[in-house]
């Protein structure tokens, strides 16, 4: 009968010196005791993310245009003590575009706990 778990096969992987370098470095912050089973552990249990560039920019222009209307309103009631109501509808239109993209990215980023 064969173990199934006997490691007799060879992964041979080329990479340049930099990588090597990268490879060590993320190997001794790992605090595991051989390469062999961090590269393991990072095949069979790692990640690799992608980020769309061009959503979070465009998250990161909503959170800006809040921020600042809501600086523009602070800025209003401070000065006539006053609060209008197409202003609090505005912001609450900008948050109502940036809320389903924030918990779609925070479902994603729970998705990696395991």
């Amino acid at each position: 009968m064969k173990d199934e778990n006997k490691r007799d096969l060879y992964l041979k992987v080329r990479v340049s010196q930099a990588e090597m370098d990268t490879i060590k470095k993320k190997f001794a912050n790992s605090g595991m005791s051989s390469l062999s089973e961090f590269v393991r552990a990072m095949i069979f249990e790692g990640y690799i993310v992608h980020i769309d560039g061009d959503e979070m920019k465009r998250l990161n222009v909503l959170a800006n245009n809040i921020a600042n209307n809501i600086n523009q309103i602070a800025h209003r009631a401070n000065v006539t003590n006053k609060v209008y109501k197409e202003d609090i509808e505005d912001i609450k239109r900008l948050a109502d575009q940036l809320i389903q993209p924030l918990l779609f990215l925070q479902s994603k980023c729970l998705q990696l706990k395991h």
